[in-house]
């Protein structure tokens, strides 16, 4: 009987070790990690404890108990829709992000927001925060005068209430997207006189109506036409930077946009680095404009010697070793370390899910520890505009992203102050709220009524 019970020991003891080889086994969270976390999910979950529907309710309560158990909260904080050059839909977008357990979800369509408001209103049903974003499209010299142009795209991140100045980064945006259709237009021209006869109604079907072409646009309308077999192959043959069809558009500098991306009160972040010739270069100069972060978890950087990378036999020690070089320049210039799936939805081998990317609990706090002092001030300069001139065009900034439409729909709110009070409780923590700026706004607001009809 002894034995046999040494014997069950032994055995339960391999099984628990086979486990912890697999990954079945939880790590205990560090004290910092702890406190990371509780910080995080409050305000992933912020809105949904101030929910005051029943039905928002119970699924609000149902996703604050869970979180205790869940110690895993994801962020995609790179994605697509066909808003720009994805394939789906932005409440698609957002389904499947909730079914790979998707918490807070960043939509980065290039050049254009418009996506937003329909993927706040999915994230909605599914008790999902959306982040409003943009990846602006621009170019970096490395010196006055200098020939040589290098494509950036750099990500901005918003408040739930969007761009403090609204209409300046629209305006900026508006110029970069007619330039992706005189970019189109050249692309075509181009691929016409290399014998590839391609159509501009063909490209402007594929991207849809009123949404600016880019190059991945192209690329679908080659392979449509049997040109090439696949996009991979239209851009390796035909559309890479400086390819035989490739063509720029109106790109603004890149030192402009994180500027811009600074007074509009958002976070500016450098997307895919690995993608660029020099990107310490890179680096180093939007830092001094204000960049706030890069992309760093990510599998596919390559800044380490291409020989010595093609000795190594090891993947995953491959793999590593790119992220750590990003990694490196991110602490050097004190950058905070970012990353996302760059989802599109086109399929196939090679594209990386929705979800994918998982950022450490650590790096999200960072994240936000940067960005919510940020936003905060984008949301007092949205309100602060509205109780010095509480006119429709003003209360629109405030109601344009989030909520706020369905509170004006919702809500028996008969004053200014009314509004502000919900809005604050689904945008701010309490912390954040208390303070006298706020309540001097609410003091101005509480005799002016809003329009409901």
């Amino acid at each position: 009987m002894v034995g046999d019970g040494h014997v069950e020991k032994r055995s339960k003891d391999k099984k628990k070790k086979k486990k912890q080889k697999r990954g079945g086994g939880k790590k205990k969270m560090t004290a910092e990690q702890s406190l990371a976390f509780n910080s995080v999910t409050e305000w992933v979950y912020l809105d949904q404890s101030h929910s005051s529907s029943s039905s928002e309710d119970d699924f609000g309560v149902h996703q604050i108990l869970n979180r205790a158990v869940d110690n895993n909260v994801v962020f995609e904080l790179h994605s697509h829709s066909n808003f720009s050059d994805g394939y789906l839909s932005p409440s698609k977008l957002v389904e499947r992000a909730h079914c790979n357990g998707v918490k807070v979800l960043a939509l980065t369509d290039h050049d254009t927001m418009s996506g937003i408001p329909e993927a706040i209103e999915t994230a909605r049903r599914f008790g999902m925060k959306i982040i409003p974003g943009v990846e602006i499209s621009t170019i970096f010299c490395q010196s006055r005068g200098s020939e040589s142009e290098e494509p950036v795209h750099i990500l901005a991140y918003y408040s739930s209430c969007g761009p403090s100045k609204y209409e300046e980064l629209e305006n900026f945006l508006a110029n970069i997207r007619d330039g992706r259709f005189l970019r189109a237009k050249d692309m075509i021209l181009k691929l016409n006189k290399l014998k590839l006869p391609l159509k501009w109604e063909h490209v402007a079907k594929i991207a849809g109506k009123g949404v600016a072409p880019g190059r991945l646009h192209v690329a679908r309308a080659m392979v449509e036409a049997g040109h090439v077999e696949n996009l991979k192959q239209a851009f390796a043959r035909y559309l890479y930077d400086g390819g035989p069809a490739y063509s720029t558009g109106s790109e603004p500098l890149a030192e402009v946009a994180v500027q811009l991306i600074h007074r509009t009160g958002g976070l500016a972040v450098l997307a895919h680095p690995w993608a660029l010739k020099n990107p310490a270069a890179i680096i180093r100069k939007l830092k001094d404009v204000g960049l706030h972060g890069l992309e760093v978890y990510r599998s596919d950087g390559k800044l380490v010697d291409v020989n010595f990378l093609e000795k190594i036999d090891n993947f995953l020690l491959l793999l590593c070793l790119r992220q750590i070089t990003y990694t490196d320049l991110a602490d050097t210039y004190g950058l905070l370390k970012l990353g996302g799936s760059d989802y599109h939805g086109r399929g196939g081998h090679g594209e990386s899910e929705l979800g994918s990317v998982k950022l450490p609990v650590l790096v999200l706090n960072d994240f936000l520890k940067v960005a919510r002092p940020i936003w905060c001030g984008a949301i007092k300069e949205i309100l602060e505009s509205y109780a010095d001139e509480p006119s429709d065009s003003n209360l629109s900034h405030i109601t344009r992203y989030g909520r706020g439409k369905m509170l004006k729909r919702n809500y028996p709110l008969n004053c200014g102050k009314g509004l502000v009070d919900e809005c604050l409780s689904l945008w701010l923590t309490n912390e954040e709220r208390q303070s006298a700026e706020f309540e001097a706004i609410k003091l101005k607001l509480s005799h002016v009524s809003i329009n409901q009809g």
